[in-house]
């Protein structure tokens, strides 16, 4: 690479890292949601009325010039109100306020940056920050309005705008946080709940291997001090130690399956609690009374979490449900989305799914227009896929 490129590369890298989010700002706790960078975005374009509303008295250099000297501070402040850690905000406020006092006797249109600055606070954890923010503009407000005549209307503008428009940001960011909460709640149930599950297994593996690996140890023993002397009774010995070993066997599989197990009811509690954790409504028919053999429940669980998970991840949907039934000895589930549709009938995802309910047996079919949301609905003979062999049904998984 030539030296030319490596500055450039330098230098691109230089900008990046100049706008990268601190992990500890409202995008990067936040994880930059969609809604908090269009608004940021957005409301940059204020400074074009600081221009306009000046201009339509006329242009002079002598308004022109500091106004546009003061984007380049205006712009230092408002994105560090997004990019740095959240305890600076009070301070990158602060900035814009000073700013808009200074350039107010010069611009006219120059109050637009108080309400910026206070509008934004409102995204603050604090909302006692917010509105002492929003007292502290209105009364510096008070002195500048005096002293170069101006419309004694902002006094009420000011204060009035600046609290309206940071209510909204407030309950939004009051949402966005309880939810952020809610998956914190929910990553460390699970995580209490594995810990447990991790503890119970090592109950069972101990109190299941503790005493047949005694007794396999101790009848080793016995079988090695008659090889020599009492040849058939050592035999007789290591006949038993064999047997022990493979009932021992035979126990580890059987409780390994049982580890292995997923529930569908556990599934479709999760499913409900992801997805309206995402603000998707969520409702299920026929989700009460579920009694299915393991052979059956265990794959159509992973098939639900699969299509939940996709619900949850692309389908941009505002409300999903789930029905189930059965009837004339056939399990029925209807899995569906009001997202954006458009799902490919060939993903990997799709694939897998239709390897599990091909597997029982059953059927897959899927409709998924563009924008008119998804149906997935599948069909499973319980008689046929009761009497497949479990070790065939896992493999599909």
């Amino acid at each position: 690479m030539s030296s030319t490129g490596r500055r450039q590369g330098r230098l691109e890298a230089r900008f990046h890292a100049l706008f990268r989010p601190h992990p500890e700002s409202l995008l990067g706790q936040l994880r930059s949601p969609t809604y908090l960078r269009w608004q940021a975005g957005l409301q940059w374009f204020s400074f074009i009325a600081v221009i306009m509303l000046p201009l339509q008295k006329g242009f002079s250099w002598h308004w022109m010039g500091p106004t546009l000297l003061s984007l380049v501070l205006y712009l230092f402040f408002y994105i560090r109100m997004y990019i740095m850690p959240v305890r600076q905000m009070v301070a990158n406020a602060a900035g814009l306020i000073v700013i808009g006092l200074l350039l107010w006797p010069l611009n006219s249109a120059a109050f637009i940056y108080l309400m910026i600055a206070s509008i934004n606070l409102a995204l603050h954890p604090s909302w006692r920050v917010w509105l002492r923010t929003v007292a502290v503009a209105s009364l510096l407000a008070v002195p500048v309005v005096l002293l170069i005549d101006a419309p004694k209307n902002l006094l009420l503008v000011v204060p009035l705008t600046s609290l309206f428009g940071g209510f909204s940001n407030l309950i939004y960011m009051r949402g966005v946080r309880r939810d952020a909460e809610l998956r914190l709640s929910q990553e460390e149930v699970r995580r209490l709940a594995t810990l447990a599950e991790r503890e119970r297994i090592g109950r069972d593996l101990h109190d299941l291997l503790g005493h047949t690996l005694s007794l396999v140890a101790l009848k080793s023993e016995l079988a090695r001090k008659l090889a020599l002397r009492d040849p058939p009774s050592a035999q007789r010995e290591m006949e038993e130690v064999e047997r022990v070993a493979r009932h021992a066997l035979g126990e580890v599989r059987a409780a390994v399956t049982g580890m292995r197990r997923s529930d569908l009811a556990a599934e479709l509690l999760s499913a409900r609690l992801m997805l309206e954790a995402s603000g998707i409504v969520f409702a299920c028919d026929g989700c009460e009374s579920l009694d299915l053999p393991h052979a059956i429940e265990a794959p159509l669980a992973l098939v639900l979490r699969e299509a939940v998970t996709n619900i949850h991840r692309h389908a941009r949907a505002t409300e999903a449900r789930i029905d189930i039934s059965n009837a004339e000895g056939e399990l029925r589930m209807r899995i569906s989305d009001n997202g954006c549709g458009g799902l490919a009938a060939h993903g990997n995802g799709v694939s897998g799914m239709r390897e599990r309910v091909r597997a029982l047996g059953g059927t897959l079919a899927i409709d998924s227009p563009p924008r008119k949301g998804t149906v997935l609905e599948l069909r499973v003979p319980l008689a046929a896929a009761a009497a497949a062999p479990l070790h065939a049904v896992g493999s599909a998984a």
